[in-house]
């Protein structure tokens, strides 16, 4: 299996903590669901039973597995994480001193790039709902929120770029996270979000399919401290078989009031959704 896939899924989690003072000046939580929720994937029995369930499992596994993030990454990763992540992110056209939220920062991998890029003249907020994850965020200067993508703690046209790695997954609604993106974006804003895809082929499928089911929980038990993290690892992989389809991401980010939505794809499975708010574009 590439590096490079190893590196991305690594990523992928819900997170949060102590709430931090945001230097884009927060605003109150304002929920921007409309019509009908369109969650990611149908609810997954086997860990919960229903939508309130859900958001105790998630914050439950990932709060109790953060702290095995890091480790995992790097031994799965075989070191092409960063660099994936910064390109990436280069190819979203984030520039020096941009202000930058990224939602589900997690432990800071994807923010680790953002700061190499933003540089000193950038600003980095990140929001998560889970405490544990975002207790292991250790980057300087960056604010940490408490919340969900579905209701920003963050005010309107407060960001020049919005980011979010391999989280798409774990969102409640895609409409109305999609909606706040837009929200709290400025005119001439960008979007990336980062996430593992359903591949095409059935031969990749099936490839993928045991690599995260077996390999990944294999080597989280060996690498692992906390228990439940090759559980986390299971899950995953369940989240990425039941997943919508790109095509009704690309769809919900067109109906949130996006344009130019593009979804850049590596190794058939990698996907970089790509997309901008309308208005005067941003230096």
């Amino acid at each position: 299996m590439p590096a490079a896939m190893l590196a991305a899924v690594a990523d992928g989690t819900v997170p949060a903590a102590p709430k931090i003072a945001c230097p884009m000046t927060q605003a109150p939580e304002t929920d921007s669901t409309n019509g009908d929720p369109l969650p990611p994937h149908a609810p997954l029995t086997a860990y919960y039973a229903d939508e309130q369930e859900r958001h105790r499992f998630l914050r439950r596994i990932f709060d109790e597995t953060a702290s095995d993030y890091d480790r995992i990454e790097k031994v799965l990763a075989l070191g092409s994480g960063a660099w994936y992540r910064g390109r990436a992110l280069r190819r979203a056209r984030l520039k020096p001193g941009a202000e930058v939220l990224d939602v589900g920062i997690g432990t800071g991998l994807l923010a680790r790039q953002v700061l190499k890029i933003i540089g000193p003249g950038g600003r980095l907020v990140g929001v998560d709902p889970s405490p544990g994850m975002m207790g292991q965020v250790q980057l300087p200067g960056v604010a940490l929120l408490s919340g969900r993508a579905e209701a920003l703690p963050c005010p309107d046209a407060s960001c020049d770029f919005v980011s979010m790695g391999y989280a798409l997954r774990h969102l409640a609604d895609l409409s109305a996270a999609f909606a706040e993106f837009h929200r709290v974006l400025r005119p001439g804003g960008r979007l990336l979000m980062l996430e593992i895809t359903r591949p095409a082929r059935p031969w990749a499928l099936f490839a993928l399919k045991a690599y995260m089911r077996a390999v990944v929980p294999a080597v989280a038990a060996v690498v692992a401290r906390q228990r439940k993290t090759s559980e986390l690892w299971r899950y995953y992989w369940d989240t990425i078989e039941a997943c919508v389809p790109p095509e009704a991401v690309l769809a919900a980010l067109r109906e949130a009031g996006f344009r130019r939505v593009r979804r850049y794809v590596e190794l058939g499975t990698f996907s970089e959704y790509t997309a901008f708010k309308p208005g005067a574009s941003i230096t």
